[in-house]
């Protein structure tokens, strides 16, 4: 995971400089990630782990997983299944499209001075102003959002699924990510508070890494329009990560905001 170095906003973040890569990796992995037919169920796995695909540390919380079919309509988990290391839940796809299976939701947390003692305090912005810590003269807040996806076509892919909402940092490819194939060009592009993520890094690992010597890691920078592009000369299942970090305003309080994207991807042989 790699943070923005070098990036023009007009939300006037103050980006910090890059931090090294995390040891411990999120991804959601489906059991297929195209199908035809009418009607397909999936199996989908949530972890954390040191190794991609390979859970070893712990797993994925289904709280705030969200199903999102390719009408829009937006569905929580049922019936799933958490481990130690491991969750596990089904996913009946039962319209023709693009599906996105996502994780993510953002953390706040407030720091401020009480009675010469530094105090802190984790929730959600509802929750500070109900106990007044917003209304605190020297609170300062930091808002941490991750987000990982995956996406699984039915049928003929459809992009509903990518509509940005102009909030964050927002993955919208130009190559369908259920259309990726060795030796082509792959153009995906990122949006922050709906402007080009320019400048923005990205690491491409291939799965499975587990049973590697080599890591496997393309390293790629945004161009001025938010845009990658690159080709995968080996056919098998791959984990993208970005993150960024930075100064910004906070429910007009000074604060820090980190987002990190995940995506976990299919590219098939040619």
């Amino acid at each position: 995971m790699t943070l923005i170095r070098n990036l023009a906003l007009g939300a006037a973040i103050t980006l910090a400089a890059a931090a090294p890569a995390q040891a411990h990796r999120m991804w959601i992995l489906p059991s297929s990630f195209t199908l035809s037919g009418d009607e397909q169920l999936i199996t989908v796995d949530g972890a954390i782990s040191n190794d991609l695909f390979f859970p070893n540390h712990v797993a994925m919380s289904l709280d705030n997983v969200a199903i999102t079919a390719p009408d829009g309509t937006v569905t929580a988990v049922e019936d799933g299944w958490t481990g130690d290391i491991r969750s596990t839940f089904d996913v009946t796809l039962d319209q023709q499209g693009t599906w996105k299976i996502g994780q993510g939701g953002a953390t706040y947390f407030a720091r401020w001075t009480e009675d010469g003692e530094d105090k802190r305090s984790r929730g959600s912005l509802e929750s500070f102003e109900a106990d007044g810590i917003l209304a605190k003269d020297d609170v300062s807040l930091t808002k941490s959002a991750r987000n990982a996806a995956t996406y699984v076509t039915l049928g003929a892919p459809t992009d509903t699924v990518f509509a940005p909402t102009g909030e964050g940092l927002e993955f919208v490819p130009v190559t369908h990510p259920n259309d990726l194939y060795t030796g082509d060009e792959i153009t995906f592009s990122f949006l922050l508070d709906g402007e080009p993520a320019a400048g923005l890094e990205v690491d491409i690992v291939k799965g499975d890494d587990r049973y590697r010597d080599t890591p496997g890691l393309l390293e790629l920078t945004a161009d001025e329009e938010g845009m990658i592009t690159f080709t995968i000369e080996e056919a098998g299942r791959y984990w993208m990560a970005t993150s960024i970090r930075g100064e910004t305003t906070i429910a007009g309080k000074p604060g820090e905001m980190s987002n990190s994207i995940y995506v976990t991807l299919e590219v098939l042989p040619l």
